[in-house]
């Protein structure tokens, strides 16, 4: 079997090129860019780096960036006003909340505050319910860029056995939804989940989102399997070790360059979405 790497650069570069014909086009129309505005709690160095990367793809895209620090005292109460505070803001169309916050903010409440249709990054709970029922709305940007990245590469989910492994509300459970939305059957794993390494071999498309580097090993994958690597750790590795699956799997997104190009994508690709529904 010939494996293949399944890098989302080039379809990153695609996106992100119509993405900003068309900022160029609402610039023409009403005179002002679409505006993403990115709020960052505290100085965590990724987050810090994370935030830094997507207000450059910005500028390339010919959106505004409107750059929101915060100390790491702001309390849940001061990150919601001021979250509430753009999303009042006309001359905003998305907002992106970095995320994770410090431990004592409840980070819910701070999404929550975002206007659904400034949730460009998809993080509320109206995005997530408008994903479930397949209603328009905006798509959580990781599992949207890889619902992208499976249709750019012919990978047809109908029929076939999804496995997520995580379950958080920004990545494994949407992700989760958009692949049953395709008619695949999906089983998501977790922490508490049992024997995860036999269920993981039963799968015809793998999408790791724990945040653990490594963890899924390679006599995990079934061979044939599409995998499907969603997490950045430490020293540039995914949640797959890669070297181990690649020789099982038909395809396998590498870290970085996989995942990652096409997150930050369709995320300009929604506000400019925003910036239209808003005019």
């Amino acid at each position: 079997m010939t494996s293949r790497s399944m890098p989302g650069t080039d379809l990153a570069a695609t996106i992100v090129k119509a993405t900003a014909e068309r900022a160029a086009e609402f610039e023409r129309l009403t005179g002002t860019k679409p505006c993403l505005a990115t709020v960052i709690v505290g100085d965590d160095p990724a987050s810090v780096t994370y935030v830094k990367m997507k207000r450059n793809r910005c500028a390339k895209a010919g959106i505004t960036s409107r750059h929101v620090p915060l100390p790491e005292e702001t309390t849940t109460e001061q990150l919601v006003a001021a979250v509430r505070e753009l999303s009042e803001d006309p001359s905003v169309h998305g907002i992106l909340l970095q995320h994770p916050v410090p431990a004592h903010i409840d980070e819910r409440a701070a999404f929550e505050a975002i206007a659904p249709g400034k949730d460009v990054d998809g993080v509320t709970m109206h995005s997530f319910a408008a994903m479930s029922f397949g209603e328009p709305g905006f798509a959580s940007c990781t599992p949207g860029g890889i619902m992208r990245l499976l249709e750019d590469y012919g990978v047809e989910p109908s029929g076939k056995h999804a496995v997520v492994i995580g379950r958080s509300p920004i990545l494994g459970k949407p992700a989760a939804m958009l692949l049953l939305a395709k008619d695949a059957t999906v089983t998501v794993c977790h922490s508490r989940t049992r024997d995860l390494p036999s269920i993981v071999r039963t799968a015809d498309i793998v999408v790791a989102a724990v945040g653990k580097p490594e963890f899924v090993k390679g006599d995990w994958i079934k061979p044939g399997a599409v995998v499907i690597d969603a997490g950045y750790n430490e020293g540039n590795v995914g949640d797959v070790a890669y070297a181990e699956a690649l020789p099982h799997a038909s395809l396998i997104t590498p870290v970085p360059g996989g995942v990652g190009p096409t997150t930050i994508a369709l995320l300009l690709e929604q506000t400019v979405t925003a910036a239209f529904a808003a005019s």
